[in-house]
């Protein structure tokens, strides 16, 4: 199992950064997905990585405090988990905090993607939902690289 842990500080409280995060098509689209589809609690994406396309059927589920939890359903994981986790720190900024926790799936991957790429992939992207959660919630950050 392959682990990815981001965190950046948002100068927002944390009802305003929950806000953004919940809005689940926009929060996906952030990432660079090239499509997002969100129907109840499935996320459908497909993303383009080098020369493969992605694609992933992903169902929300509950995490223990998490503000959003996700699982892929189907895909070219063997297993992928996405957490996201919010708190409130005592200067009234809020620190957002995501894990995907990954295995692939070596029959369906072959020699096109490793762990390695997935890894500096899915950064990009937990990166870039941080920026538009910044953009619409807050103004100032510390970035808190991992």
């Amino acid at each position: 199992m392959e682990s990815i842990t981001v965190s950046r500080r948002i100068d927002a409280p944390e009802p305003a950064v929950r806000d953004v995060v919940t809005d689940v098509e926009p929060f996906m689209l952030a990432a660079g997905f090239d499509e997002v589809g969100v129907d109840g609690d499935e996320i459908r994406i497909t993303n383009r990585v080098g020369i493969a396309t992605i694609e992933l059927t992903l169902e929300r589920v509950d995490g223990p405090d998490a503000v959003l939890a996700y699982e892929q359903r189907e895909g070219i994981f063997e297993s992928m988990r996405t957490v996201y986790h919010l708190h409130e720190d005592e200067g009234g900024s809020t620190v957002l905090e995501a894990t995907t926790d990954f295995a692939l799936d070596v029959a369906l991957v072959g020699e096109m993607l490793d762990a390695t790429i997935i890894k500096r992939q899915r950064r990009r992207e937990l990166e870039a939902q941080f920026d538009h959660v910044e953009a619409v919630a807050g103004t100032d950050t510390d970035a808190d690289p991992d």
